[in-house]
């Protein structure tokens, strides 16, 4: 028994008495104290060491899809908006094979061909988006323009935009500099007029201004955990000259001045009264920079957002087929949903066609598909999970009592 007391722990030191468990082994022993620290020691040499091995192969890993095969892709997810899918196919494939391909010193340099695009809300400007970081292996982020605010001021720096970007690949410097970056709302940081005001535009101009490096590429500091809440964090030092910008937005307001620009008001007896109806109806597809540097852009930002595209408005043919035919369509998740608990949904063709129109008629885009459906289908989702019942079957009149019921029947448009 005097032997028994003498032992103890070859790693802290501590007596057999001191501790609960003493595992023996060859020439010492072990308690299960610092086997603990010993398992937290492990985990986190195993965690750093995966965490390295995914940058490395995102690094190494770039998969370079030809445009015809990145459009192929967005086709199964967005409906239509051709024009804009092969600008940003081509962009992205032209930015992969710029970071794959090692410059030589007397080579031509391939400069970087950011995106902006303009189009009517719920027309799938962030869809095209969210699908294209669905197939990249570099990192992607979505940010929305709307928070930020000229620095020294409340709101966030636009030098954060890339902290999200940083966060997406682990903080992995070298791969953040190969990424992409999806500006949302751009319009909103909209110079407020023409004329320079004694007030302060901190949330438009002042904006711009501080993108201008940014987009064109220079070496930024960031801050890894993101807006001011940190002061005494280290910031992080990246480089943007590959960084790959693809800027979105509405731009409310900015037919008008199309439309001044093209003059579709001619009269005489030449005129070609359908094809003025045409250019009334879409005047998005003759947008340019100047009309952009009218609605508020400075000129200087436009200068290093040089490939300027357009997304169709949606018509009843096109809303039709984005309740059905993509991937991820707004019927197939109701559908899926349904399932899940049992049920088979059966939908007459009658109620998508009622979808549509009322979607058409409050001018709410694809994003308004989803509210109708909502507003049809809560009641039956509310009441049928934990009944017997298997099958629901919605009819034209069940869809329009639900749709009357809702308070999007109140919604008015001007």
């Amino acid at each position: 028994m005097a032997k028994q007391s003498h032992l103890h722990c070859s790693f802290c030191g501590r007596s057999r008495d001191e501790v609960k468990i003493l595992i023996a082994g060859q020439e010492g022993h072990i308690c299960e104290s610092c086997v603990e620290h010993a398992l937290e020691i492990i985990e986190q040499e195993i965690h750093t060491s995966d965490k390295s091995k995914s940058n490395t192969n995102l690094n190494t890993k770039l998969t370079i899809r030809k445009p015809q095969e990145i459009k192929k892709f967005l086709d199964e997810y967005v409906i239509g908006q051709d024009e804009a899918k092969k600008i940003l196919a081509v962009a992205v494939y032209n930015h992969y094979k710029r970071i794959s391909h090692k410059q030589l010193p007397d080579e031509v340099e391939i400069e970087k061909s950011n995106i902006i695009m303009v189009g009517e809300t719920g027309t799938g400007k962030t869809l095209l988006a969210k699908s294209i970081a669905r197939m990249l292996n570099v990192p992607f982020a979505i940010v929305d323009a709307t928070v930020f605010t000229e620095a020294g001021y409340v709101g966030e720096d636009v030098e954060s935009m890339l902290t999200r970007l940083l966060q997406n690949c682990n903080y992995d410097v070298a791969a953040a500099e190969k990424g992409i970056v999806y500006v949302d709302e751009l319009d909103k940081i909209a110079r407020k007029g023409d004329n320079p005001s004694i007030t302060r535009d901190v949330s438009g101009e002042g904006v711009q201004q501080g993108l201008l490096k940014m987009l064109e590429g220079t070496e930024v500091l960031v801050p890894p955990q993101g807006g001011r809440k940190h002061p005494e964090q280290k910031m992080i030092k990246i480089d943007t000259k590959n960084i790959l910008f693809i800027c979105g937005g509405a731009f409310d307001g900015v037919d008008k001045v199309i439309a001044r620009r093209i003059n579709t008001n001619a009269i005489g007896f030449n005129v070609n009264k359908e094809e003025q109806e045409l250019q009334r109806n879409n005047l998005l597809r003759f947008v340019n920079a100047q009309d952009l540097k009218k609605f508020g852009l400075i000129p200087e930002l436009l200068g290093r957002l040089p490939v300027v595209t357009y997304l169709n408005p949606l018509d009843a043919a096109t809303l039709r087929n984005i309740l059905t035919e993509p991937k991820n369509s707004i019927i197939k998740q109701f559908t899926k949903l349904f399932e899940l608990e049992g049920i088979k949904l059966k939908i007459d063709d009658e109620v998508l066609d009622f979808m549509v129109s009322k979607a058409l008629e409050y001018k709410l885009g694809a994003r308004g598909l989803r509210s109708i459906c909502e507003s049809i289908f809560t009641d039956a989702m509310f009441e049928m999970p934990g009944t017997n019942k298997t099958e629901l079957h919605i009819t034209a009149n069940y869809a329009e009592n639900m749709f009357n019921k809702s308070k999007l029947n109140l919604l008015k448009v001007a």
